[in-house]
Order: C-alpha cells, then sequence, then structure tokens
C-alpha cells in the first residue's frame, strides 16, 4: 500500500467558525496542520505532502485509509438505504453486523446494543447495568466504580467513571454516588515494560476496600480499559484482570470492558478480554468496529443480562434507551466490510506476530534525551518525556507539531506522553521509519 502521487488540495478560508475538540485552537489557527486525504498507512497534506499515521487516525484506521472493500459498501448502501429508524424499525444489515460481532467475542457475550461513539457506547453501558439490577429486584445496586488515569469518553456517565482530571474538573460535581480504584501505572516499578508489567497484580485487591466500605449491595459496576489508552497506555499487570473479574463474581458486580481503543486488533485479538482470558459482563467498543470510515460504537452484553429485560408484556418496550443514529445503514455496511478485511488479511493475526518486533524498535528510543519510560503492548506504545522547564505539556505539544510539520508523521500526545498506535497494515520498515521519525521529533525536543 504505497502512497499514491499527492495532489494539492483547497484550503480553507476560515478557520474560525470550527471549535476544535481537544485541540489547542489558538495555537493550531496560527500554524495549521490541515490533512486533505488519505491512502494506506499516509495522510496527505492540503500541499500533498505525506504525513505517515502513527496513530491509525485516533485509534481507530485500524485497516488503514481508503480500503475500496469498505469505500465500495459505504457507496452501494448510501444508494440502496441511506437512513431507517433503529426504534420499531429495523434494516437487514445491521442484524447481519451484530451478529458478526458477537461472533468475534469470548463466552456467552452474545447480543450488541449500537450506539454511535465509544462515549455512547460507555453511557450505555453504565444505563444497562442499573436498570438491569432493577429488573432482577436489586434496586440499591446503583455505585459505579473507575479508576484513576481513566478514559471512558466525554458523557456525563464516561467522565464521571473516567479518572483524568483534566477532562472532569471543569464539569462540576458529575454522577453522584461513583468511586475510583487506583491507576495501576508505577513508574518505579515498571520502568521499559514490554507487555504487561509483573508488578501490580495485586492492586486489584483495592476493589475488596472499595466494596467494603460501600458494601456490596450498593455496587452495580466495576469499569476499567483492559489497557488505559488515552492516559498515555498503561499496559495491565500480570493477573490484574483476572483478580479483577474474580472480585466481582464474589460479589454480585457486573464488570464492563472499555475496549473503544483495544478492540478489533490492536492487542492482537478481536478482544482483549480474549488476550487476556477473562470474560467481562459487559465490552464497549467503537472506533476499529468500521475502521474509522463512518462513526459507530456499541455494548456486547452477555446474554443472561439480556434475558433479565426479556419480561412483561412482548409489545412493551424493555429497555428505554437508544440513539437516532443506532445501527446507521452506513455503519453497519462499513462495518461488515471492515470485519472482512480484519478476516481476510489475518490482521489481528497479524499484530501478534509484529508485536515483539514493534516493541524491540519502541524500545531503541531508551536513552534519547528526556525520555524516562516507555511502555509497550501489541501495536502500542507510550513515550513518557520529562516536563519542558516552562511547565507540563509543552514538550509534548511541541513534539506533535514538530513531527507533523518536520517529519511527516502524525503522532499523539497527552500531557508528555507521545503515543503510537499506527494502522495494523504497518510494514516492518515502516516500523523502523516510523522509529526514526519518532527519535528525530525526540531530539528536535530537548
Amino acid at each position: 500500500m504505497s502512497p499514491s502521487t499527492p495532489r494539492p488540495a483547497e484550503q480553507p478560508n476560515d478557520l474560525e467558525s470550527f471549535w476544535m475538540p481537544f485541540t489547542a485552537n489558538r495555537a493550531f489557527k496560527k500554524a495549521p496542520r490541515m490533512i486533505s486525504r488519505a491512502e494506506g498507512m499516509h495522510y496527505y497534506t492540503t500541499e500533498g505532502k505525506p504525513i505517515m499515521d502513527g496513530t491509525a487516525g485516533l485509534w481507530c484506521c485500524n485497516a488503514g485509509h481508503a480500503r475500496r472493500p469498505i469505500i465500495q459498501a459505504i457507496q452501494a448502501q448510501a444508494e440502496e438505504l441511506d437512513y431507517a429508524p433503529a426504534f420499531q424499525f429495523g434494516h437487514p444489515k445491521v442484524f447481519a453486523a451484530a451478529a458478526r460481532v458477537a461472533a468475534l467475542a469470548p463466552g456467552d457475550l452474545d447480543h450488541v446494543f449500537f450506539a454511535g461513539s465509544g462515549s455512547e457506547a460507555v453511557d450505555t453501558a453504565l444505563k444497562i447495568a442499573i436498570a438491569y439490577w432493577n429488573v432482577t429486584g436489586k434496586g440499591s445496586k446503583t455505585r459505579l466504580i473507575g479508576r484513576e488515569r481513566g478514559y471512558h469518553g466525554v458523557g456525563f456517565g464516561g467522565i464521571s467513571v473516567g479518572g483524568i482530571v483534566s477532562n472532569r474538573k471543569f464539569f462540576g460535581s458529575l454522577l453522584a454516588g461513583v468511586d475510583h480504584m487506583p491507576t495501576t501505572y508505577n513508574r518505579e516499578k515498571q520502568a521499559f515494560s514490554k507487555g504487561e508489567p509483573e508488578w501490580g497484580g495485586h492492586l486489584a485487591d483495592e476493589l475488596e476496600r472499595i466494596v467494603t466500605l460501600h458494601d456490596a449491595s450498593t455496587v452495580a459496576a466495576v469499569i476499567v480499559e483492559p489497557m488505559a489508552g488515552s492516559t498515555g497506555v498503561l499496559p495491565p499487570p500480570v493477573g490484574y484482570l483476572k483478580k479483577l473479574r474474580e472480585i466481582c463474581t464474589k460479589h454480585g458486580i457486573l464488570l464492563i470492558f472499555d475496549e473503544v481503543i483495544s478492540g478489533f486488533g490492536r492487542l492482537g485479538y478481536a478482544f482483549a478480554a480474549e488476550r487476556y482470558g477473562v470474560i467481562p459482563d459487559m465490552i464497549c467498543f467503537a472506533k476499529g468496529v468500521t475502521s474509522g470510515a463512518v462513526p459507530m460504537g456499541g455494548v456486547l452484553v452477555r446474554k443472561g443480562i439480556y434475558d433479565a429485560f426479556m419480561n412483561g408484556p412482548d409489545h412493551a418496550i424493555e429497555l428505554f434507551h437508544g440513539y437516532t443514529y443506532s445501527g446507521h445503514p452506513l455503519a453497519a455496511a462499513a462495518a461488515l466490510a471492515a470485519l472482512d478485511i480484519y478476516r481476510e488479511e489475518g490482521l489481528f493475526e497479524r499484530t501478534r506476530d509484529l508485536e515483539p518486533l514493534w516493541a524491540e524498535a519502541i524500545m531503541s528510543l531508551k536513552g534519547e534525551p528526556n525520555v524516562v519510560d516507555i511502555r509497550t503492548l501489541g501495536l502500542v506504545a507510550g513515550i513518557d518525556l520529562i516536563p519542558h522547564a516552562d511547565g507540563p505539556t509543552k514538550r509534548g505539544f511541541a513534539a506533535m507539531d514538530h513531527a507533523f510539520h518536520n517529519e511527516g508523521l502524525m503522532l499523539r500526545y497527552t500531557g508528555d506522553t507521545l503515543a503510537l498506535t499506527p494502522p495494523l497494515i504497518i510494514t516492518e520498515s515502516q516500523i523502523d521509519e516510523l522509529v526514526e521519525k519518532v527519535r528525530r521529533t525526540i531530539r528536535a525536543v530537548a
């Protein structure tokens, strides 16, 4: 999938109207990082300059960009059926997409509730958890437990259970009845880990302390990312997720895995739940389900949870929840095409094969200026830099900006951590190329 001949695109003449999300708007509009098209492993600027995609868009374009089967599926679907409501009506492809996603999930995670994004998927899962205890006669179980440094989207439910300070502090008291387990990261004990760190599994026992504090009769669900992504790539310690499962089972608490980032091959499996041999009660997904081509999210739910709602008169609505764009026809078509690519090209298995090479290449950055930790897992890496003397986030921002303008590389930063999450189609030579671009970037912002 080599880049084709770049072509220039027209520049917008008004940058002020768009209030950009999670962006330093004033800095961007002084020196825009504008992209106009994409193909394979590359974006292109409006001037036609290729930009290697080191982030799979936003952790989502797992099959790479502008894949013809996905494009053709979307085009054909738009001509046949542009939109259909999911409230009281259905269309064939959404049922096919649900069946395909459920078939990839472990255990009896057999039912899919579709949403439009990862944030919607998380809020859906939290609502299902509380509603489940209501319909099973345990309405006192309403408390939700997240984790420090967790990211679960930007809905009020997601930021309430999330644990990233900047995402929370501007928005008031958020949801009541929420508690947080400690983060699993400890640089002193885990620095420069490849894969799951050996230290930290015992931190799952903190859930026991929280349950004891509130009593299990009040706790509805625990939600964690198997790998904490947006906070800076924090792999789970060995045994941590299995211990969480054991504690939740012991106390009758639902366990929710937020796999919006880790799903669809990022860690070498359809879902991280499979990698770690843990069956949660729900899995939130989005991003890679359509390879980013059309917004889509959803929640996989275990059979027993779904069945608990299937009572009362047949004509009665069982769950008063949903979105206008739940199971949108174009999204369903894109999902089916993306899932075909993952299967036919063996991209999940390919990620497992590339993981050791990826880890070695990224770890070669150890010893570069200001690098204090590196973490790798699947085709993901987090590189911690010492904050600039002028304050935190400045070095991270400078690295992202330099990489784009000077190295032709898109990378993400969170605080002073650089995050790398390339499309799963990346080749061995492109891994080397990406790492050298990162190396020069780190030196440039030293």
